[in-house]
């Protein structure tokens, strides 16, 4: 009996010691937000056979870890590792080692000169043996990108040395130390990675490879004030470097032919001052080192009085028979503008807004420095030096593939319909092929809607086309148009789109190889579609999506194919849209066979990248508990191996828990939405709860969140560590109704969640920013059920907002309201009940919850006025609220200081009004402006 007693003791303790234990668990504070870590730049070898990633903390030092895909234990850990990349031969890793933040910080709180702060190194990592070597004062590095074993170095400036006295003869001191010569140019390396042989040259500017490793250009800078800039070519193969040119102003451009056939570029003699600077293009023949001027000013058949810019791209086509170049019209000598009589103080500064402009001024003023780059493309015939205008003013936008491959390509222009785009953002697109030879167009389709591609053979242009909510063909050969999913039975178009604006689509897979037919997505499944026979698509999925709520996509194994090979394996993300799950699947092209199962887990997966000679792989899985590590594996993915241990001190956090919550509209519509809870949540206890919201949420639900600084919106970890719900809702639109449709969800989703019973009802707040900063200042207005609200960035008068211009973009407010997510479907004098109806300023009466507004003075989405509207209707009203206006921030907050010391705020107020804390002075007293810049506030008072 005794030896029971003590035994029931014993567990007694050790249960209230584990428990103990679990208590002890402490919550998220804001001090936790810099060390908090991500993965980044996961890469694989084309062997498969070597790993590396970089973990960075949000603030300070992080690392890069290299590790052995079959012994993941046998890695090294390279603190401060960066940009790095494997070579092509899959032998080293190379990389920059950056200097300790820490030591930066000091330093600058020291004054210390630009010059004087510790700069990058370098690092070249060697697999097969272990060998690493640091490279220090790296200004930066580079690597063939598809073979070879080189790397060049650039190295940082050498500081001058200092001069010392010291004995010297009278003759001596009469001497005149010899001060070096002022360059932008360093010092360049070129080394086998081995390092069994190495070049070294002076005063380089800049310098790049060949894709294949066989040559690598540089140029040199120019010396004190001589013209002595040249352009060299080394040879990899021989060692031997060939001057190309010498004594022009700049180089720029230098671009090798995908074989390294050729090198071209652009120089100008003109002075670096010369306001006109005329470039001319220049290739160079690799084997022999022979250079010509091919293009220049007056040059025959360029654009008519047109120069060639360097503000346009060169790119040759894969076999490296033409080269394309950018043309600008030739400057304008405007007499006002060059009238030397005229003080700066005496010149006029206005902007004309003209009705008749395609783009109002203020998108003008955006794009300005965009369009004084303007380029028309122009291609070259490298055989004959025939050039060829292929873009003008009048058809000004040419697109070239990733690889330039056939000998015609797609020509657009909106310029019919510019003018309409401030109120209608899908404003059509006149299209045309254009051919490379002769620059002669071809029109494919007038008022075109959509975003065309060429198949991979080139004998079908493809576009999604919004108007007819169905994909379409353009029989090239034949110039016939054909409606590939017109007849299909289903529909193409996006199911749950909500809003004013036509529908978009699902997108494609691509094509299968030589044009044979096209993978079209409908909301859950696979097409194949055939141009020649469209009404005999085949579902390759069999309809197992649209059965089972599973969205089935091909998932991309080889970044650099044209086409799908019918043969190869065809692997499929799955996504479950009703319970969230996701993993892959198998199936067949053909669609002969029902997609197989392979994996699929409550789990988030992205970023696979597979071998490219192997079918090893790597990917990272996630839920809101797991973050988001790096795992390893085959196609098989039976057994993913995770390698990288992220935040492992979050073992000692109360976190939390996210788990799917189901409920009805008001008008009874069926939504979902997410509900997070304390790590440590207890049923019988009532928790305060936040409410955050934003369009549709529910399918993130197994997203990590990290705990990180607000830039807008409240931190969920921070919250539900610290003893909150957070609940996050879908919201469904009706049209004309964006106010009524936020109540009609979110209201209904907190009233099925506080009658669980563990929500304490008295003591709930609403969260959003910008359209979700509009939601909460409408629900406001409707209900007092919240304790407290926080809107950032609020739209409250849409009668005001409409004809605002989103500064960002320049762009005219008003196809938000008629086309897009504010969702009124209208303009303002065909609608006004609506705007009215919709806008919280007009009920700002009925506000009886305290509020926190944040709106930034540099906001360029929505107009700054609108916070400003919100606080001094409150203010008028003697009804508690804060406006925080954080000088020169955008729409979102992007100085980690001020993220987080919004976050800092956020959590003050909400813990006053839901828990019952002391409000700090911040919220008691103001900030004056005489204490701008003094003091923060944060204090807590009584």
């Amino acid at each position: 009996m005794t030896n029971k007693l003590s035994k029931g003791v014993f567990l007694l303790l050790i249960f209230a010691a584990q428990f103990s234990f679990a208590q002890q668990k402490r919550p998220l504070t804001h001090a936790d937000y810099d060390g908090w870590e991500r993965v980044a730049s996961e890469k694989i070898t084309k062997n498969g056979m070597w790993v590396g990633y970089q973990v960075s903390p949000q603030d300070g030092d992080g690392r890069l870890e290299i590790l052995s895909f079959k012994k993941p234990t046998n890695r090294i850990v390279i603190p401060r590792g960066t940009g790095f990349d494997f070579t092509a031969d899959d032998s080293y890793a190379v990389g920059k080692i950056t200097p300790q933040q820490d030591s930066i910080r000091v330093l600058k709180l020291k004054k210390t000169k630009k010059d004087d702060m510790p700069s990058d190194s370098l690092f070249i990592y060697q697999m097969s043996n272990g060998n690493l070597i640091k490279i220090p004062k790296v200004k930066s590095f580079a690597i063939p990108s598809e073979k070879g074993s080189w790397i060049a170095i650039n190295y940082e400036k050498e500081k001058e040395k200092k001069s010392v006295k010291s004995d010297t003869t009278a003759t001596d001191s009469t001497k005149k130390a010899e001060k070096p010569k002022k360059t932008d140019g360093t010092k360049l390396e070129v080394r086998k990675l081995d390092g069994s042989v190495t070049y070294s040259f002076d005063r380089v500017k800049s310098y790049s490879f060949s894709s294949n490793g066989d040559f690598l250009q540089y140029v040199l800078a120019e010396e004190d004030t001589l013209d002595n800039a040249a352009i060299y070519l080394l040879n990899l193969a021989n060692g031997e470097s060939k001057l190309i040119s010498e004594g022009m102003t700049t180089y720029s451009d230098m671009t090798f032919s995908p074989k390294s056939k050729y090198l071209a570029y652009l120089a100008t003699e003109d002075s670096a001052k010369s306001k006109k600077p005329y470039h001319s293009l220049y290739l160079v023949n690799t084997s022999t080192g022979s250079m010509e001027e091919i293009a220049s000013k007056s040059s025959s058949g360029i654009l008519e009085n047109g120069r060639i810019s360097p503000d346009g791209n060169l790119k040759f086509s894969e076999n490296e028979n033409r080269l394309f170049f950018g043309v600008a019209p030739d400057y304008v000598d405007y007499a006002y503008q060059n009238d030397t009589t005229i003080l700066d103080e005496e010149r006029v500064s206005l902007d004309i807004w003209g009705w008749q402009d395609a783009e109002i001024q203020p998108m003008q003023l955006v794009r300005k420095s965009r369009d004084e780059k303007k380029t028309y493309l122009a291609s070259m015939d490298l055989g004959s030096k025939k050039i060829t205008q292929l873009a003008t003013p009048e058809l000004e936008n040419v697109s070239l593939e990733s690889k330039v491959e056939r000998d015609f390509g797609l020509a657009y222009t909106d310029q019919p319909y510019r003018r309409s785009y401030s109120w209608d953002i899908q404003i059509g697109r006149d299209l045309y092929l254009v051919d490379f030879k002769t620059g002669q167009k071809t029109l494919v389709e007038e008022n075109a809607s959509g975003f065309p591609s060429i198949s991979p053979e080139g004998k079908y242009v493809t576009w999604y086309d919004a108007r007819d909510s169905s994909w379409v063909a353009y029989d090239v050969a034949s110039k016939a148009k054909i409606k590939l999913s017109e007849n299909l039975p289903t529909v193409f178009y996006d199911e749950i789109h909500d809003s004013p604006s036509l529908p978009g689509s699902y997108g494609s897979a691509g094509w299968i190889a030589g044009d044979a037919a096209v993978l079209i997505y409908d909301r859950f499944d696979i097409w194949r579609i055939d141009p020649k026979n469209p009404s005999a698509a085949i579902n390759i999925t069999q309809g197992v999506g649209r059965k089972e709520n599973i969205v089935f996509r091909r998932q991309d194994l080889d970044r650099e194919e044209r086409s799908i090979d019918p043969k190869a394996m065809l692997l499929l993300t799955a996504f479950n849209e009703q319970d969230k799950d996701a993993g892959f699947y198998t199936g067949s092209i053909d669609g002969k066979a029902a997609p197989k199962q392979i994996l699929m887990t409550a789990h988030s997966y992205s970023g696979l990248t597979k071998a490219k000679e192997s079918d090893a792989i790597l990917l990272n899985r996630s839920t809101y508990v797991e973050n988001p590590d790096v795992y390893l594996g085959d196609l098989s993915f039976k057994n993913l191996n995770k390698v990288s241990n992220l935040n492992p001190q979050q073992a000692n956090v109360n976190w939390g828990s996210v788990e799917l919550v189901n409920y009805l509209a008001n008008d009874g519509e069926p939504l979902q939405g997410l509900l997070y809870k304390p790590e440590n949540f207890d049923p019988n206890k009532k928790y305060p709860m936040m409410v955050y919201f934003y369009e549709r949420n529910s399918d993130g639900i197994h997203r990590y969140r990290a705990p990180a600084p607000s830039a807008s919106t409240i931190n969920i970890p921070y919250f539900v560590s610290n003893d909150y719900l957070v609940l996050v809702p879908d919201i469904k639109y009706d049209l004309g109704l964006p106010g009524p449709s936020a109540y009609n969800c979110i209201i209904p989703a907190v009233q099925s969640i506080v009658a669980r019973g563990f929500v304490d009802a008295d003591n709930m707040a609403i969260q959003g920013q910008s359209w979700g900063g509009y939601q909460v200042a409408y629900l406001i207005t409707q209900t007092n059920m919240f304790k407290a609200a926080g809107a950032g960035a609020p739209v409250v008068n849409m009668t005001s907002a409409y004809g605002g211009i989103r500064w960002g973009t320049g762009m005219s407010r008003m196809f938000q309201y008629e086309q897009t997510q504010s969702r009124i479907g209208g303009t303002l004098w065909e609608k006004p009940i609506y705007y009215l109806e919709n806008s919280p300023l007009f009920y700002m009466d009925r506000v009886k919850t305290p509020v926190l507004i944040m709106h930034n003075d540099a906001d360029g989405s929505v107009p700054w006025y609108q916070g400003i509207e919100m606080f001094m209707s409150l203010k008028r009203l003697n009804q508690p609220a804060w406006l925080l206006q954080y000088n020169g921030e955008d729409h979102n907050l992007v100085q980690r200081k001020n993220r987080k010391d919004l976050s800092i705020r956020l959590s003050q107020f909400f813990d006053h009004y839901l828990k019952g804390a002391p409000a700090p002075l911040w919220m008691t007293e103001g900030l004056p402006a005489v204490e701008k810049g003094k003091t923060l506030k944060y204090e807590l008072g009584n």
